[in-house]
């Protein structure tokens, strides 16, 4: 579905699986060049040490780079399906405090996948996300990879024309 990053940002706060393990977005950027994310400590996602559950970090991070490249190219026009392949966390430090995280698409990273759509129908690449305490320091680091696939692409056979 092809929406507004404003309707995307609310719709998102209030999906049931991030909202309850208090997980925000804060803002997608213009053309979902970008998005900005919160993940809130409360009691429904601190484990026994008060800290922010492991399973909650991990899940914020599952989902922001493929709802970017999905956004962002379905409004160039592409028919486009896009979800984490695999992701791999290392937990850095306790979040004692509420986390933020931050994503950009660069040019290069756009003409990238773009490029690869149109040349063999797909994009698989890792992408990472450092998650932040309010001081600064990166409590958790995320290795994501995507995989989007263009459903309009067709691979011609070539010399058999």
């Amino acid at each position: 579905m092809v929406v507004s990053e404003s309707v995307l940002k609310w719709a998102m706060r209030f999906y049931p699986p991030l909202l309850l393990q208090r997980i925000w977005v804060i803002k997608f950027e213009k053309g979902f060049r970008g998005v900005q994310v919160k993940i809130a400590k409360s009691l429904l996602n601190k484990n026994y040490n008060n800290s922010i559950f492991g399973g909650t970090i991990f899940a914020a991070a599952d989902p922001f780079y493929p709802v970017l490249f999905h956004q962002l190219l379905s409004h160039k026009g592409y028919k486009v399906i896009a979800w984490s392949k695999s992701s791999q966390i290392q937990y850095l430090k306790p979040g004692n405090t509420n986390l933020f995280f931050n994503i950009q698409l660069t040019d290069a990273d756009i003409a990238e996948a773009e490029e690869m759509l149109n040349t063999i129908g797909k994009y698989i690449k890792v992408h990472p996300i450092d998650i932040y305490d309010k001081h600064g320091e990166i409590c958790a680091s995320v290795m994501n990879e995507v995989y989007v696939r263009n459903l309009n692409y067709t691979e011609h056979e070539v010399g058999n024309e």
